[in-house]
């Protein structure tokens, strides 16, 4: 089977020389995307620049993106190819900086446009402009591919996480949601359009029944 893995954090500029990120390290969907090799599958794994985890990647094409307009661009050159299944592991920024305000000494917020923002201007105001959702549109790239999105969860327990992953089903037309993070606990849930949620207790199962349901018919 021909599959896209998306891995690692996207980044946002501040100005030329800062940026805004996450702490993804890339390693989950990079040993995702070995695995899947070593299965037998076609693999094109699309990874953040800033990713920092060092193993083996053994992908058949790997290519890097940088911010989120960056990856939504080389996933959808990728799919124009066509894929039989796409796997959004990518920990995409939720927001990119808009304007950036110093204050005058009469009170009055006024933009900065600078190739480098100077702590001269003291305190500042940016604005956070949420980032385009790259997941949603998958399904009009890829009518017939099996697609797998990701969410991570921090705030609430194991039910709100499970909460946000069906909500996400549904909203993006996935086919499996995986749901990990503090609010969901050890190891990964996995859900589908029907029937109960599996607990995957570690990575190696996890990917296990993801490979499986990539094969299936």
């Amino acid at each position: 089977m021909n599959c896209v893995v998306t891995a690692g954090p996207t980044y946002e500029p501040l100005d030329d020389v800062r940026r805004l990120t996450n702490f993804s390290t890339g390693r989950l969907g990079a040993e995702l995307a070995n695995f899947l090799v070593a299965r037998g599958h076609r693999v094109t794994l699309l990874i953040g620049e800033m990713a920092t985890y060092t193993g083996p990647r053994r992908a058949q094409q790997i290519e890097f993106y940088s911010t989120t307009a960056d990856l939504r661009k080389k996933m959808k050159a990728v799919c124009r190819k066509g894929t039989d299944a796409i796997l959004h592991a990518a920990a995409v920024s939720d927001f990119a900086f808009g304007k950036v305000r110093k204050r005058s000494s009469h009170g009055a917020w006024t933009v900065i446009r600078s190739g480098k923002i100077s702590t001269r201007h003291g305190l500042l105001l940016a604005e956070m402009a949420p980032t385009p959702k790259i997941l949603p549109e998958l399904r009009g790239w890829l009518p017939a591919a099996k697609i797998v999105g990701w969410k991570y969860e921090v705030e609430g327990g194991r039910a709100d996480a499970l909460a946000a992953a069906q909500e996400q089903l549904v909203r993006c037309a996935a086919d499996l949601c995986v749901v990990n993070g503090p609010a969901y606990g050890s190891g990964f849930g996995l859900l589908g359009k029907k029937g109960a949620p599996a607990h995957l207790a570690d990575r190696l199962s996890l990917f296990g029944a993801l490979e499986k349901f990539v094969r299936a018919p």
